[in-house]
């Protein structure tokens, strides 16, 4: 019985904030940070999902910036929230079709590699696997 209650909380914990609820998840894995990706509209929702000892934001915000970057195929202009669950404005028009740069805004560039998917999650389950360093 404990086994599934803890199961469903885990479930619970990866669900998305209410604006994203409805939006499947990517899971994406960033330097050792994996995160739920949901997108709707403009806005992109990153929820990190492993346990890392004392995330602070500042590394934490880069990773999930790269990560909703790769899932929603659009740059990230501004990252909101915590080292849990952040929200990213995305810089072109997903709903038109488009890949246009809404604005522009200096920030930092990054190369990724992909490292392919990875498997060993349990229930078959995988996401993708990226190194992103700076240049």
């Amino acid at each position: 019985m404990i086994r599934y209650l803890s199961l469903l909380v885990l479930a619970a914990c990866s669900a998305g904030t209410p604006h994203f609820r409805d939006a499947s998840a990517t899971r994406v894995a960033v330097n050792g940070s994996v995160f739920d990706v949901r997108v709707r509209g403009e806005l992109a929702e990153a929820v990190r999902i492993n346990a890392q000892y004392a995330p602070r934001l500042g590394p934490i915000r880069d990773r999930a910036a790269l990560a909703m970057a790769q899932v929603s195929g659009c740059p990230i202009l501004d990252v909101l929230g915590d080292a849990a669950v952040t929200v990213g404005v995305l810089g072109c028009d997903r709903d038109a079709g488009e890949r246009l740069l809404l604005t522009s805004i200096s920030t930092p560039n990054y190369e990724c590699i992909d490292f392919g998917t990875f498997e060993g999650v349990g229930d078959g389950i995988g996401y993708q696997v990226f190194e992103c360093t700076p240049y």
